[in-house]
């Protein structure tokens, strides 16, 4: 099972549109995960109209037709690992222990919120990850999103991915 993830898109507040090479991501994903701040319902119409499974919570930053449309925290079980997706975590000390006590029955937590890639396993082996944004890098050196493949039970070929600059 192949796995998009993303965060943070700021449509049309950061970009335009989100970026070429995530949208060319849709068809070989078998669920897209989103983590928030998404800031227009077009964005999650679109991901909805073209992404065959969408799980996706709503942001700081999303206003309330998005609130109505989308949950805080959202929770899948995909090929036998439990998922979660949130999308604020509070700040980067603590953040493995805080989440793992906060979430004490997952495997695997997507969240967002800061905008910066994040990968990194809890003492309790809670797999903590944040994609960064495809459109709003802030101080990193590149917009990005996640691939992964879950199979038989397991996460494997967790991949970071940089955007080229916008233009390029």
């Amino acid at each position: 099972m192949r796995l998009l993830l993303m965060s943070d898109t700021h449509v049309p507040a950061r970009a335009q549109r989100l970026p070429g090479q995530l949208l060319a991501e849709l068809p070989h994903a078998d669920v897209v995960f989103h983590a928030g701040d998404w800031v227009d319902t077009a964005t999650l119409d679109l991901l909805e109209r073209h992404s065959r499974r969408l799980i996706g919570v709503h942001g700081n930053n999303d206003g309330p037709e998005l609130r109505a449309r989308l949950p805080e925290v959202a929770y899948a079980d995909l090929g036998g690992l439990r998922f979660g997706v949130v999308h604020e975590t509070g700040p980067a000390q603590g953040r493995e222990a805080r989440s793992a006590a906060r979430f004490p029955d997952l495997d695997v937590l997507v969240f967002g919120h800061s905008h910066i890639p994040w990968d990194t396993t809890a003492a309790t082996g809670l797999r903590l990850l944040n994609p960064g944004s495809p459109t709003d890098r802030r101080r990193q050196p590149h917009c990005t999103y996640l691939t992964a493949t879950v199979a038989d039970g397991a996460l494997t070929d967790v991949t970071l991915h940089r955007l080229p600059p916008r233009g390029v």
